[in-house]
């Protein structure tokens, strides 16, 4: 079974990535949104590109990330017994609640029930970031 160990891993750093892209890029759209005329073409085509932002591109790869996840701790179970990895799914799980919360975002913006500011988005557009700093230390340091 470890044969396939690398091809899943390197499936689960590709969905990664394409989870992370996708996190990045909507609190940018809705930056933009949040100053878009109720109704307007912009407001109009912002809600189309965070739907399908959030349904092709970031559920499926956060989907794919916990399934090439889990796979490699089921091929390498010592793992769980590492702090490391302990503190790198604690914040896998932040980065899906951040995901949680994005994706009721979208809900609210395409009702336009919006009460966030552009700051507010701003701001949360670096939280992703912050986690993923601390994952991929975490990962290939190892620190513990």
């Amino acid at each position: 079974m470890l044969e396939f160990y690398l091809p899943l891993k390197a499936l689960h750093i590709i969905a990664v990535i394409a989870w992370m892209a996708g996190m990045l890029y909507l609190p940018r759209l809705f930056v933009y949104h949040v100053d878009a005329q109720v109704g307007s073409e912009l407001s109009r085509t912002l809600k189309m590109m965070e739907r399908r932002l959030l349904k092709f591109i970031i559920n499926p790869a956060m989907i794919a990330t916990y399934v090439f996840g889990i796979a490699l701790v089921a091929l390498q179970p010592v793992y769980m017994q590492t702090g490391w990895l302990m503190s790198k799914i604690a914040l896998v799980v932040l980065l899906s609640g951040a995901h949680g919360f994005f994706a009721a975002s979208v809900r609210r913006f395409a009702n336009d029930e919006n009460k966030r500011s552009a700051r507010f988005w701003r701001i949360m557009n670096e939280v992703p970031t912050l986690l993923m700093i601390g994952i991929v230390f975490l990962v290939v340091l190892k620190p513990f």
